[in-house]
């Protein structure tokens, strides 16, 4: 199914602090997992990639089209598959190489409908990503836990990276380890 993700992030967050606001605002806590992900350029597609994505609760392959950097810049396409290794394999085999293999460690929340992430990658601070039906339900979830629009960005992981001066796609292999 293809959709347009409605979603902004809180960067530079306390993830103890985000948990007890959530806690506080009723949210519903829904796992901790541990992710990791191959990503693939799509050869003439600039803005465009195949993400293989272990979930740590399953295994989805998804296409992202970036459009603009507004709240509802992002086009995802994405279904649930078997096997991460076997899809790896199988994307090797119609010609797919990945660019990078990333983990990041998720805590997945529930608020008024919308998703609520923790998300902690390496080398940089922990940041928040809300996910809702519109833009303005994103900013109404935000502001339930007493962050402005102000401080939302809609950048991109790899945008968030260049904030802290790091080239995440010079990044072949961008593990915890």
């Amino acid at each position: 199914m293809t959709a347009i993700e409605f979603e902004a992030k809180i960067l530079n967050v306390e993830p103890e602090e985000i948990r007890a606001l959530l806690a506080g605002a009723g949210a519903d806590h829904v796992a901790d997992r541990f992710q990791r992900r191959y990503v693939y350029d799509i050869p003439g597609r600039p803005g465009a990639w195949v993400r293989l994505r272990d979930t740590g609760s399953g295994t989805t392959l998804c296409v992202k089209e970036i459009r603009s950097d507004a709240i509802d810049g992002v086009t995802e396409t994405e279904t649930a598959v078997g096997d991460f290794e076997a899809m790896n394999t199988l994307l090797g085999r119609l010609g797919y190489r990945p660019k990078a293999y990333q983990e990041n460690r998720r805590s997945s929340w529930a608020l008024g409908g919308a998703a609520i992430e923790i998300d902690e990658w390496p080398l940089i601070p922990p940041y928040v990503e809300i996910e809702g039906d519109s833009a303005d339900h994103v900013h109404a979830t935000a502001l339930v836990l007493g962050f402005p629009p102000a401080e939302l960005t809609s950048e991109n992981t790899t945008k968030v990276y260049r904030r802290y001066g790091i080239d995440i796609e010079a990044i072949p292999r961008l593990t915890f380890e």
